[in-house]
């Protein structure tokens, strides 16, 4: 749990709980607002949530998904790190407004979380995930969402300094990629798994391939919808590249995450991978039939590319 004594002056924003709201003390509070999740959020996983630390690193298309359905299950102690600010082009998918463009997004998830619980205790780190702070986002929490972005070579030296580390504390880690109109949530629970990226992403991988061949290593080639291999197709290798992404496939990262992060809180064990093509989903039979056989044609069209370069990175 946040104490009075993480809220120093290296953490950004760090804003204290609430006195009361409403007449009502923070325990008559918290217990209105998780009323009607009796039933099916258990007794043990509802105080799960509200006595541990999640860290969310990365609050801005997947990252910032997650954490206002936590806040709202009754998560209350959350650390939030992320260096970068709204651009207009994030409000299709994230979860800000207009008058958030050009502020901290970690800044902006302290005040959703607060405006919900003002009694929550959030921690706010506008420099993000590095080497100087790694060690006051990790030694207090109990499960992390890692929303960090991968659009650039200093963000994967981010995410595989929190996944080493995540490794060494033996902490749950929820990982997800947005990939046209679906999601691929991962799990790697680092209280078994004990290899960042369960082996798939090494240090000196890091250090040696690019952003696309890092993805090729990440998401597995099944779970590419046809969407994303059209897009690819033209697009494999450029580095200044924008992947398409979607509001709909970034809110079903934050059910899918939330739901794990409850689980994983009371001690449970989760799936290490879902995966839910949104589109696919509700195209009728004869549509997903036809978009198999059109994934099938995108795939072989696209496989020389890819070829050339996984071999790249095997070199």
């Amino acid at each position: 749990m946040i104490t009075e004594d993480d809220l120093t002056e290296d953490t950004a924003g760090a804003t204290p709980p609430a006195a009361t709201v409403g007449g009502l003390s923070p325990d008559e509070f918290y217990a209105e607002l998780t009323t009607r999740n009796r039933g099916v959020v258990s007794a043990a996983e509802q105080d799960a949530l509200r006595t541990s630390t999640i860290l969310v690193a990365g609050c801005g298309s997947i990252g910032g998904a997650a954490v206002e359905p936590l806040v709202r299950l009754g998560a209350r102690n959350f650390l939030l790190a992320d260096p970068g600010e709204y651009e207009v082009n994030n409000l299709n998918r994230q979860s800000a407004t207009a008058a958030d463009t050009d502020r901290n997004k970690a800044l902006v998830a302290s005040e959703r979380i607060l405006g919900i619980n003002p009694h929550a205790r959030t921690a706010v780190f506008t420099q993000g995930v590095g080497e100087d702070t790694i060690e006051q986002l990790t030694a207090d929490c109990q499960v992390i969402v890692d929303g960090i972005d991968v659009t650039t070579m200093s963000g994967w030296r981010a995410k595989h300094l929190l996944h080493r580390t995540a490794v060494a504390r033996k902490l749950p880690l929820v990982t997800g990629w947005d990939i046209a109109g679906a999601q691929y949530v991962r799990c790697y629970d680092y209280r078994t798994v004990r290899k960042p990226f369960d082996g798939a992403i090494s240090q000196s991988d890091i250090e040696e391939l690019t952003s696309w061949q890092l993805l090729l290593k990440a998401i597995p080639l099944r779970y590419v919808p046809v969407e994303m291999l059209t897009e690819v197709k033209d697009n494999l290798g450029r580095p200044d590249y924008s992947f398409p992404q979607v509001t709909y496939v970034a809110l079903t990262f934050g059910a899918i995450t939330s739901h794990m992060v409850v689980k994983l809180l009371a001690g449970e064990q989760v799936r290490p991978e879902v995966y839910i093509d949104v589109h696919q989903e509700i195209r009728s039979n004869w549509g997903q039939l036809a978009t198999r056989l059109r994934w099938v044609g995108e795939l072989a069209s696209l496989a020389p590319k890819l070829l050339k370069l996984s071999r790249g990175a095997q070199a």
